[in-house]
């Protein structure tokens, strides 16, 4: 399940064929047993309640996936702000050591606009590395200031080079952050057994049968491209890097 979320698209597919077929073999059940005249009125409360529950979790695996993406665009926005504003703190720096940790920073701010935007786990992978590589080699060269000149104006380097890491490590933690796989496992359990519900007492070649399965799929579909960073359509773009990185090549 983790891994087919992670392609909507493909969810999309597999979660409509199921409950379809789930709604298929609900209305071959109603004619091996069809309901008696005194069963009516306790089977629609029991769909009402499954429905109205499996809408409820839609909602809040909904409201789940949007809170992520919304934390993924702020992380975003706190590392472009925690690249400039270390940027400009080099100026505190000797001019040699100013100098190399700005051009540190510059790749580091391509690294970071790569690690948005691709798609292909081995590119990652490359990414990763060359982002811990430039991240050490920021680091030793603000520590080595910082203990030879242990003042209040290279602690403001030191500590502006402290959240360019913690901004990383968030942003990480924030992609990592997925619904979980319960979560999807219960998803889908209910709303098999709400199809089956359904095409059991629906009416013999029913709309029901169709319009079911295809709105829940819709659901499905958009809660995995909203929680999927890479698989999705809908994608968090570094826009406040990139319009950074336009300002700091500018200048």
């Amino acid at each position: 399940m983790t891994g087919i979320v992670d392609f909507p698209a493909l969810f999309f597919v597999f979660s409509f064929f199921t409950l379809w077929l789930a709604a298929i073999a609900g209305a071959f059940f109603r004619k091996k047993r069809p309901l008696e005249a005194g069963e009516h009125a306790d089977f629609n409360v029991i769909q009402a309640a499954t429905l109205t529950l499996l809408g409820l979790l839609i909602g809040f695996t909904f409201s789940m996936a949007t809170n992520r993406y919304e934390q993924r665009k702020t992380d975003e926005e706190a590392e472009a702000n925690a690249i400039g504003t270390e940027y400009v703190r080099t100026g505190l720096l000797p001019d040699a050591d100013a100098a190399r940790v700005r051009g540190l920073l510059i790749n580091y701010l391509d690294q970071r606009m790569r690690f948005y935007t691709t798609r292909d786990p081995q590119e990652l992978g490359q990414i990763n590395d060359s982002t811990t590589q430039l991240q050490n080699q920021m680091w030793s060269v603000v520590q080595a200031r910082a203990v030879a000149q242990p003042t209040a104006i290279t602690g403001l380097a030191a500590s502006g080079m402290n959240d360019v890491l913690n901004s990383q490590g968030y942003t990480q933690a924030a992609w990592w952050n997925r619904i979980p796989f319960e979560a999807w496992v219960l998803l889908v359990v209910i709303a098999v057994g709400c199809n089956l519900l359904i095409g059991y007492g629906a009416h013999r070649r029913s709309i029901l049968l169709i319009v079911v399965p295809l709105a829940v799929s819709v659901s499905f579909f958009l809660i995995a491209d909203i929680d999927s960073p890479r698989g999705g359509l809908i994608r968090v773009q570094p826009r406040n890097l990139e319009a950074l990185s336009q300002s700091l090549r500018a200048h």
